[in-house]
């Protein structure tokens, strides 16, 4: 090192392991740069805006000013009966179609883990394939599809005597689900198949030494193992199911008598927004389901995501 480049007497000097860590850590910038910008502050935006309100003066004929209001909008929406209906009607689907996602994924994922690599291979990307294809193109197919002048699938039940109306009110979250199980199990089941190549063989080799039969192995040993990745599909389903739109936007469009304007929470928003042109409301609604969605995934990963006991 010349005299010109040499560091001052007393500097500090970064170690190579620090220096790595610094590197590896430089990756991350462009994440924290976007989520920064496409999310913290938006929600300082939306918080902002959710503490003003439009307000008439007169008898509502007059100028209307936007005017500070602070928590009035929050309570207005912690007592909106129609929003908090459409919280629950969503959380009912969560419910019942969250697990059984996670039980066919967990199904696929032990099926390509017990096949030899040559068959986990062929099948694998062909079942991830649903979800690459964007979710409102993967929308409109599955209207097609279920489309009673068009579609295959009414004429062809109707021909075993099955009169399926995929748009009815008896139907529609069963259409609405399978379109979400076709879409995520795909991913759900990437996640829990790598977990599942990533746990010692000798674990599975003590077992079946031990006596143990392949379900036996399945459900005891290799379960447990992924039980960190379960976690995170499913925090990511609960997120994703009670934000779902663009599904039941599209749906609306083809059955506006089963669908109403506040079927799902984010609709409720979008249409107090955009339909309503109340801003203001809207943002206090999309700050109380962030609260909503957050609460949900924590608590559940609260109670979830533990060690297991000896």
């Amino acid at each position: 090192m010349s005299a010109s480049t040499r560091l001052p007497a007393g500097a500090p000097r970064l170690g190579w392991r620090r220096m790595m860590a610094l590197k590896g850590a430089s990756f991350t910038v462009p994440f924290f740069l976007g989520f920064a910008l496409f999310t913290v502050v938006p929600m300082v935006l939306a918080l902002k805006e959710s503490l003003y309100a439009e307000k008439g003066s007169g008898l509502g004929f007059g100028a209307r000013t936007v005017e500070f209001v602070g928590a009035d909008n929050f309570l207005e929406g912690f007592g909106d009966g129609r929003f908090w209906s459409s919280m629950l009607r969503v959380g009912l689907f969560a419910v019942i179609s969250i697990p059984l996602i996670q039980l066919v994924s967990v199904g696929l994922a032990l099926l390509l883990d017990a096949a030899s690599q040559k068959v986990a291979d062929r099948f694998r990307l062909p079942l991830l394939v649903p979800y690459m294809i964007p979710g409102i193109v993967a929308t409109l197919i599955w209207i097609y599809l279920y489309s009673p002048d068009v579609g295959p699938l009414t004429a062809s039940l109707a021909l075993v005597g099955i009169d399926a109306n995929f748009y009815g009110h008896s139907l529609l979250w069963v259409s609405i689900g399978n379109l979400m199980a076709w879409s995520g199990i795909g991913f759900n089941m990437l996640i829990v198949y790598a977990a599942l190549r990533s746990v010692d063989p000798d674990i599975y080799q003590a077992a079946r030494i031990d006596g143990a039969s392949e379900w036996r192995i399945a459900w005891s040993v290799k379960v447990p193992l992924v039980r960190r990745s379960l976690v995170l599909t499913t925090v990511l389903s609960i997120i994703g199911t009670l934000q779902i739109f663009s599904d039941t936007m599209l749906f609306k469009s083809m059955t506006p008598e089963t669908i109403t304007r506040d079927f799902t929470p984010i609709m409720a928003i979008y249409d107090w927004a955009f339909q309503q042109g109340n801003f203001n409301y809207a943002a206090a609604l999309s700050i109380i389901l962030a609260l909503v969605v957050g609460t949900a995934s924590a608590l559940f990963y609260r109670f979830t995501n533990k060690a297991p006991t000896s």
